[in-house]
């Protein structure tokens, strides 16, 4: 079995972006995705916009180009695809990695397909595969989704839609005007301040004007077959209802991490070691690119501040390799 310089686990635009890098300097080096390419992505919803500008969202320097500024879902995919396929890059696609074992000369990595040995892993795997559940009666019926992908599906429907993110606004606007009968239930006392700044005003336009019902410092506290149970401030209230998109969030997979040896923050942050000029985990060899660093804090690292890891990630690589011929 050929040993390997660098496992790459994540074929998102992070692990990618390793992968460019990776080639360039000359590395033997395996993407390995459990899905399709860019799969994260992939699952997004249909008509999602970007936060960020197309720029910001290039890797490697090559030039992506969208019909706005801020880039859709479709767009992105075909640039990430083409950047994958244009390059050749060496990546195997729905592969599962099962396990990552620490040997006495690198790693083992066992998938559901192979087995590999590499000298150096990276973990870029995201957040967006574990929601962030409520954890209340009724939430596992098949009425209840964590996840939106089309407005269609929705369509003269009562829908609910539990968060006050990009993600909870952007489906309540979208079903809404494809004629949904949309509610909002919020945590907080308003829609969220980090909602993308073009669609803020509408959402708060059309709870104003009554077209989207608002239950602000609320709670969902049961689904049932025909309704919801939410705890409002003005007491607890009973709504009839057919569907329900429970979008607060995601999270990394924290037991991958542990099972790797990476220590985990022991506060709510639960932010994993690593050192933040090589990206390099308490493990040796064992480094974090992407969003994976921000632990809970999932809405501070994004693409565009986070493929600066790839070149410093391969650096670290590269200096670890070239003192071991010295020495």
């Amino acid at each position: 079995m050929e040993k390997l310089d660098i496992v790459i686990v994540g074929g998102g635009p992070i692990g990618i972006a390793c992968g460019l890098e990776a080639k360039k300097k000359g590395l033997r080096y395996l993407i390995i995705e459990k899905g399709p390419i860019v799969n994260s992505l992939f699952n997004y919803p249909i008509n999602m916009q970007f936060f960020s500008s197309s720029e910001r969202l290039e890797i490697d320097g090559i030039p992506f180009i969208s019909k706005e500024a801020k880039p859709k879902r479709n767009e992105a995919l075909e640039y990430y695809r083409r950047i994958v396929t244009g390059n050749q890059l060496s990546i195997h696609l729905f592969e599962l990695v099962e396990s990552v074992q620490k040997t006495d000369t690198g790693f083992s990595v066992l998938t559901n397909k192979d087995n590999y040995l590499a000298d150096h892993v990276i973990v870029a795997t995201g957040f967006y595969d574990l929601p962030n559940t409520l954890g209340i009666p009724g939430e596992s019926l098949p009425k209840v989704s964590h996840y939106y992908k089309d407005p269609h599906f929705y369509a003269s429907q009562k829908l609910a839609i539990v968060g006050a993110s990009n993600s909870a606004i952007d489906a309540a606007l979208e079903c809404w005007r494809k004629g949904s009968e949309v509610t909002l239930i919020i945590r907080g006392p308003e829609v969220g301040q980090r909602v993308k700044y073009w669609v803020r005003p509408d959402v708060i336009n059309r709870i104003g004007e009554g077209s989207i019902k608002a239950y602000y410092n609320s709670t969902l506290k049961e689904v049932r077959e025909g309704e919801v149970v939410v705890d409002t401030p003005e007491g607890t209230i009973h709504l009839e209802n057919d569907f329900v998109l429970a979008l607060t969030g995601y999270m990394p997979n924290f037991e991958f991490l542990q099972k790797l040896g990476i220590q985990l923050s022991e506060d709510e942050k639960r932010l994993p070691q690593y050192n933040h000029d090589t990206m390099e985990t308490n493990v040796e060899g064992l480094y974090l690119a992407g969003v994976i660093c921000g632990g809970m804090e999932t809405h501070k690292w994004f693409i565009e501040n986070s493929r600066i890891h790839a070149p410093m990630i391969v650096s670290s690589i590269l200096e670890k390799k070239a003192s071991k011929i010295t020495s």
